[in-house]
């Protein structure tokens, strides 16, 4: 079986993730395709078992280029196991509306493309302070701070729940199998 695993990213976590999952799918007997949505001409998605999808929230919303792949390959991801990981810090958030919006994300791209993926995972994003232009740096910062995040912009800051994605990811592969045999 041979999963493929796309990723839309801004800072790179989303990447990061896509890489971290491809590995674990791979431990577990999956062939991987990995790449950047951006690029999917090599990767029709009905030549694969399953598709997990990768992609940061940033202004309230995910890459134009994870919603446009969604909306040209949905008839292609709807025969196959689907599953997206959204990364966000809102999901980090002490705030429990914070959190409601961030869990609301999905809901919202799947308004957009018309398209329910069947199975999300909300995985707390990174603080890339090295990353950012002074500005956003400055705008990072005060937001972390009244979160009561780090504030030190000298490091980047990861939040990743990884033991919470393993639980995922064995999900997502048992679905994959279970679609198998089927």
């Amino acid at each position: 079986m041979t999963v493929l695993v796309l990723y839309a990213t801004v800072e790179g976590h989303s990447r990061k993730i896509a890489e971290y999952a491809a590995a674990y799918l791979e431990k577990r007997g999956q062939g991987v395709v990995v790449g950047d949505v951006r690029e999917p001409g090599f990767a029709v998605p009905g030549r694969f078992d399953g598709v997990l999808l990768c992609a940061p929230v940033h202004m309230g919303r995910y890459p134009a280029s994870l919603a446009q792949f969604i909306i040209d390959w949905k008839t292609a991801l709807a025969e196959v196991p689907t599953a997206l990981v959204s990364v966000t810090l809102a999901i980090h958030s002490g705030n429990a509306e914070d959190r409601a919006e961030a869990e609301g994300y999905p809901a919202q791209l799947e308004k957009k493309t018309g398209f329910h993926i069947p199975k999300v995972h909300h995985a707390a994003g990174a603080l890339k302070y090295l990353e950012y232009d002074f500005f956003k740096r400055m705008l990072m910062r005060q937001i972390a701070s009244k979160e009561g995040a780090p504030v030190d912009t000298s490091k980047d800051y990861e939040f990743t729940d990884w033991t919470a994605l393993d639980a995922f990811l064995q999900e997502f592969a048992d679905d994959i199998s279970l679609a198998a045999r089927a």
